[in-house]
């Protein structure tokens, strides 16, 4: 064989030899499967929902899990147990020889509901906090440390929250379902004609299941909602005077400073006894004032807002959830809601009278009280 020959032999060998390499290092991909292939997952609250991958041909493949962009796992398993109701997103990715596949899941997480049965009280029976600002009636029966258990239940009793800002938090036995085109709570207080001191309501939806009002306030916006004198992220900071029995000095974060002024009728101290240091502040929404005439200082007046408001129509005020807001005023739709905080919107001093303080005798659920 001559060598031109020879070389052309090995060279052909060299090809076939190079072409069946080749053929051998063609990448086997994984058939993947997924163990949920639903993409679109409800989930509840402490309820796990396990996600894994497998393949059936033995291909070595890495895994990595990211809930809403964190990664959470390395393993062909993950479980996820939601402690609180929302939107995620899971993503699942796996690098192999030649090759990336992913799957991502939509989770939505549903809002716990507790359902009413035939034990149910359509009253508020649950307190959680009572916090007045300084006031006519603070320290006594009232508005004392203990005072707001007096609402629950039912609504022959009465609370006062002091002057603007004072609050009080209450839980329902279940959840108050938003029933479209109907008001869903009704708020007792004590207002007259002519005479009503408008408290701003707030509502929570229990999010993370654990029956505590520790989750997102939300406004249920009334009537004054944007208009001037409306102001939300409001607060007041409360100092206690000296002597105890003297006006109590305020400022609040907008720079202005004035005094819940004491009057001959009420001679005790006005700042809360069980109060603990010389001052504390609260936040919230500030009303307008414009409702009140005291062009007449032996007969001043305080007309009610049109809608949307406690202690602010004789007979109790209905509030619609629907009316809710978030912190920057956008509406929220809520399905129901466990938690209510009602909390005095106006800061106006009423001569004779006090201070502008709104006053609770109970709140219900509308769709349990009997005609």
């Amino acid at each position: 064989m001559n060598l031109n020959i020879y070389l052309r032999v090995a060279l052909i060998g060299l090809i076939i030899f190079t072409a069946s390499c080749k053929k051998d290092k063609e990448p086997v991909f994984p058939d993947f499967k997924m163990s949920v292939e639903n993409k679109e997952v409800t989930s509840e609250i402490n309820k796990p929902i396990t996600f894994s991958v497998s393949t059936t041909n033995g291909v070595v493949f890495s895994s990595e899990w990211k809930l809403d962009g964190t990664s959470v796992g390395t393993t062909p398993s993950y479980i996820f147990t939601a402690v609180k109701s929302g939107t995620h997103i899971l993503e699942y990715t796996s690098n192999f020889d030649g090759g990336q596949y992913s799957y991502k899941y939509n989770l939505t997480v549903n809002v716990p509901e507790v359902p009413v049965t035939e034990k149910s009280n359509a009253y508020v029976t649950q307190l959680f906090e009572f916090m007045p600002a300084p006031g006519q009636f603070i320290n006594t029966s009232l508005a004392n440390e203990s005072a707001g258990k007096a609402i629950l239940g039912g609504q022959s009793n009465m609370i006062c929250l002091g002057a603007w800002g004072g609050y009080v938090v209450l839980g329902f036995d279940h959840t108050v379902i938003n029933q479209p085109g109907k008001e869903d709570i009704m708020v007792y207080g004590n207002a007259f004609n002519n005479f009503a001191e408008p408290g701003v309501i707030w509502v929570m939806q229990d999010e993370n299941g654990n029956g505590k009002p520790d989750d997102t306030w939300y406004e249920v916006a009334g009537s004054e909602f944007n208009k001037t004198g409306y102001k939300r992220a409001y607060s007041v900071t409360y100092t206690r005077p000296t002597p105890a029995t003297a006006d109590v000095p305020w400022k609040d974060n907008l720079g202005n400073t004035g005094v819940v002024k004491t009057n001959v009728y009420h001679k005790q101290a006005y700042f809360p006894e069980w109060i603990k240091g010389n001052e504390y502040t609260l936040t919230g929404t500030l009303l307008p004032s414009t409702n009140i005439d005291d062009s007449n200082p032996s007969y001043i007046i305080s007309p009610q807002f049109a809608w949307g408001y406690a202690d602010n129509t004789p007979g109790g005020d209905k509030i619609d959830i629907a009316n809710a807001i978030d912190s920057k005023g956008n509406k929220v739709v809520l399905k129901g809601i466990d938690f209510i905080k009602i909390q005095t919107g106006i800061q106006y001093n009423m001569g004779w009278l006090g201070e502008q303080s709104t006053e609770v005798t109970g709140v219900a659920d509308i769709s349990l009280l009997k005609n």
